[in-house]
Order: C-alpha cells, then sequence, then structure tokens
C-alpha cells in the first residue's frame, strides 16, 4: 500500500481539533481532540524533571485553544516545583473572556499531595468538598465542569461518588465521571447519579481496559483514556524518548507522520465516544497531536496494529 492510498493530515495546514469530529459530553459538544494538563507543569510529570517556563506553558493552552481544542483535562495535584496546572489553565483562559466559556475543563478528585509535593492518602468522602474547593480556587471558577472522582482501590466507590453527588446537586459540579474503574463501578455510580465520562489506562499496548470502554459505547457514555501514548505514564520520559514498536513505525512512515501520532490516531479509532487529551508543555507538539485527529487509519493499518508481529 502507498501512502496516497492513506487519508492523512496535510503538515503545511494549520491543525485543527475539529477534525477528529466531536461528542457530546454531558450537555456540552466537545471536539473528541482534547488537551491533558499533566505536562504543563515541568518536563516530567509532578515533581519530575525541570519546571517550565511559566509564559511560555500559557502560551501553549492558549495556542490549543486557538487550534479548536474546548476540552482540557487537569487537576489540583498536577503541580511541580514552581508550576500548577490549574492555575496556569486559569492565567490562559481568563483573558479570553467569553471565548472561553465554550471551553470544557475537567478535573478529578481522589489522589492528595501534601504541599512540598508528596503524595498523602487518598480523600475520604469528607475531604472531596475541600478538594473541589480548591480546584474552584485555582481556575477562577464558580463551578466545575466536569469532576472525575479517581478510584483509589476504594472497596466501593459509593459513598465518595455519593458525597460528589451531592456538591453537584449544590451546583458547585456540573457534570460527574469516574476514573481507573471497572464496569460494576460504572455501574455503582450510575444508580447515584448520571455519569458522563469514565477516564481509565488504555492504550494500543495497554487494553486492559477494553470491557469498560465497550460498556460506555453502549450506554453512551464518553471513553477519555490517558497515557494513551507510549511512555507518558508518571515519572517516565516523555513519549519520543521511548523505544518504537516496529508495526506503529511502519504505519507512521506510510501516513508521513510520527509514531506518537498515530498512537492517539489508533485511540480516536476506537469509537466514536472515545476521546483523546495528549498533554505536552512544547508548542510544536501539541501542533502535532492535534494535527493526529485529521489522521484516517485503513483497515490494513488496524489490521497490522493489532497483529502483535
Amino acid at each position: 500500500m502507498t501512502s496516497a492510498q492513506h487519508a492523512s493530515a496535510n503538515p503545511s495546514d494549520t491543525p485543527n481539533a475539529a477534525a477528529a469530529g466531536t461528542w457530546q459530553l454531558g450537555d456540552r459538544t466537545v471536539n473528541r481532540l482534547g488537551f491533558g494538563a499533566m505536562r504543563v507543569t515541568g518536563t516530567g510529570a509532578f515533581h519530575n524533571g525541570t519546571p517550565r517556563d511559566r509564559a511560555t506553558s500559557i502560551a501553549v493552552v492558549r495556542r490549543a485553544v486557538e487550534l479548536g481544542v474546548n476540552h482540557i483535562d487537569t487537576a489540583a495535584f498536577y503541580f511541580s516545583a514552581l508550576r500548577s496546572a490549574n492555575e496556569i489553565i486559569n492565567a490562559a483562559l481568563s483573558p479570553l473572556g467569553a471565548d472561553a466559556d465554550h471551553v470544557l475543563v475537567a478535573t478529578k478528585v481522589g489522589p492528595r499531595r501534601d504541599r512540598a509535593g508528596g503524595w498523602e492518602a487518598a480523600a475520604t468522602p469528607a475531604d472531596l468538598r475541600g478538594d473541589v474547593e480548591q480546584n474552584l480556587r485555582e481556575l477562577g471558577r464558580d463551578h466545575l465542569d466536569l469532576v472525575y472522582l479517581r478510584n483509589m482501590r476504594y472497596e466501593s466507590i459509593a459513598e465518595h461518588f455519593g458525597a460528589l453527588a451531592d456538591l453537584r446537586e449544590e451546583g458547585l459540579i456540573r457534570d460527574l465521571g469516574v476514573s481507573g474503574i471497572s464496569t460494576a463501578q460504572l455501574a455503582e455510580a450510575r444508580e447515584i447519579a448520571p455519569v458522563v465520562s469514565v477516564e481509565n489506562k488504555f492504550g494500543l499496548d495497554d487494553t486492559e481496559s477494553i470491557d469498560v470502554m465497550k460498556a460506555c459505547g453502549e450506554l453512551g457514555i464518553a471513553f477519555v483514556p490517558f497515557f494513551a501514548i507510549a511512555g507518558a505514564r508518571s515519572g517516565a520520559p516523555a513519549p519520543e524518548e521511548v523505544s518504537e514498536d516496529a508495526r506503529v513505525l511502519k504505519v507512521a512512515e506510510a501516513h508521513g507522520v510520527t509514531s506518537q501520532q498515530i498512537r492517539l490516531a489508533w485511540t480516536l479509532s476506537q469509537g466514536s465516544h472515545v476521546l483523546a487529551i495528549p498533554g505536552t508543555g512544547d508548542l510544536a507538539h501539541l501542533e502535532a497531536n492535534i494535527a493526529a485527529g485529521a489522521i484516517r487509519l485503513t483497515s490494513e493499518d488496524l489490521e497490522l496494529l493489532a497483529s502483535g508481529d
């Protein structure tokens, strides 16, 4: 198969997240190619690596919005020694005024870090109000668009999710999601309050949550994979520094794009309800990630990527 037989983004064109298509996330329509904020705080996740230049990080978030991103994923525990993802997002969006109103900002609660960056015990149900209020302060908002409960090996998520459902009733949260969960826990949450999105670890080399992804599709719930690009786990090297799979390299060469873009295209190919939230603190990488939303993998591509050869 020649490269002419593949439909790929034209690198000379300005990419736009709208090329990935849209999904109804709660009562908001978002482009399926979004942005994850973990990497805007430093060259490594959390306290790993070197804190990024604040002005550059703000410019990256603002450029993402200019390129059609209207779904940003963050958390109060995304901070490095000098930078806070929430503060950077606030600084990037606030000057945009009404133009920022269409940007859905999702955050998550459950994990907790102390002021020095060390990990604390997971949130109790009573802790969640304070964690939600922290996100509100840092983001400069009166309510949060979407809050995920991250499952921290809770025996049951019912009490924690119920606490968030109460905050939703108070108007502090618009929509609820769950993260790191099983299909049984998804059902448990849905008995308490509507779930608009599930955020689980999922990627070409890690399909353990495929049953959850399929269940979300059947229920009309968004499935938002994190760590979809190889090597993007906490504390790991940046994706471009990781040895790549030969299958991915072959497909990337045929399309004239990078292997990271192919991994994002594969993620989006898994269903119209699947959203991608690649993160970066680099403007060039941002544009490459967004351009991946225009790549259309062929059936032959998908067969090769699934082959394990």
